[in-house]
């Protein structure tokens, strides 16, 4: 597997490619970092965009092929949906805080398109996250094909909220040992803390 050409970076729905957790990982990694707004967000409104816009965007923003993408929450839901459907060639997927369903809504589950996934996948969540509990989690991405890494940060909610070291330090490893290496043990499990 080539060397990731980048990362490129998407964040939640309430919040812009300025969001301290999205410079922190950048600062943090080794290979070019391209930070991304949705049009909703580009346009000044507040709602975020469907999904067919969104990945259209994604697609026509992404360099080229072999760029390992990601986000935060619903960026990085789109992302993976991106992936999921072809729209871009991407040598991974970063997903932190991954929203499974809405909060008290176990059975709106949003993971139709994890089976087609065949990419590399690091997942980082907090323990505490009401958008999905680890098994939660751990059970929606067994169907993923590609190898996955699970890294649960302890006491943390969907915000991670003071966890911008862990979450960076665990990215730049992650995309720095990608190229070249055995790939994940498919559910390993690694603990942060923050």
């Amino acid at each position: 597997m080539p060397k990731p050409k980048g990362l490129f970076l998407t964040p939640g729905a309430g919040s812009s490619a300025e969001h301290p957790s999205l410079k922190a990982i950048e600062a943090a990694v080794a290979i070019p970092v391209i930070r991304h707004d949705f049009p909703y967000r580009r346009e000044g409104r507040r709602a975020p965009d469907r999904a067919p816009k969104a990945i259209a965007d994604i697609a026509a923003h992404v360099p080229g092929p072999g760029w390992v993408l990601g986000g935060r929450s619903f960026g990085g839901r789109m992302c993976s949906m991106a992936v999921a459907e072809d729209a871009v060639d991407a040598a991974g997927l970063v997903l932190i805080s991954y929203p499974l369903h809405p909060p008290g809504k176990p059975a709106q589950l949003r993971t139709e398109h994890l089976p087609s996934i065949r990419v590399p996948c690091l997942f980082i969540s907090g323990t505490k996250d009401a958008f999905g509990t680890p098994a939660e989690l751990e059970a929606a991405t067994a169907t993923i094909p590609g190898p996955v890494t699970h890294v649960w940060i302890d006491g943390k909610g969907h915000d991670l909220r003071g966890a911008d070291a862990v979450l960076a330090e665990t990215v730049a490893r992650w995309v720095r040992d990608l190229p070249g290496s055995a790939p994940p043990a498919r559910g390993g499990r690694s603990r942060g803390s923050g």
